[in-house]
């Protein structure tokens, strides 16, 4: 049984090395000389199609588009929770149908409250 856990307890290793060390990388290329230092104004000039940019180079969207995007995202979660459930009903039994019943009225109540709120609403 322990090494169950020691198989857990190396991947949380790795997954911490790998989480700090990658933000790390390209500060330690820079400090070793493979990065270089100056800017380019290149970088800064137009993008793909050639055409120099007009008005501000960093356009700002509305957030309504972030959160359509999340709305979306969850509603695919919603779906692969409710098509698991319903491929192993009959393992579950009725412990999986109180709590596919207890995730869909918390869904419905956020659900309602937002529309109540009208942040699913376009202005």
């Amino acid at each position: 049984m322990l090494e169950q856990y020691g198989y857990v307890g190396i991947l949380l290793i790795i997954a911490v090395g790998f989480t700090i060390t990658i933000p790390l990388l390209p500060k330690l290329l820079q400090l070793i000389g493979l990065i270089p230092h100056k800017k380019n104004p290149t970088k800064s000039g137009q993008y793909e199609c050639g055409m120099q940019t007009i008005g501000k180079n960093w356009v700002q969207f509305n957030f309504r588009y972030y959160f359509f995007a999340v709305l979306f995202v969850l509603l695919d979660m919603l779906t692969i929770f409710l098509y698991t459930w319903a491929v192993n009903i009959k393992e579950l039994g009725i412990g999986g149908l109180v709590a596919v019943g207890v995730f869909l009225v918390i869904l419905t109540i956020g659900y309602l409250y937002a529309w109540r709120k009208g942040a699913l609403q376009w202005k």
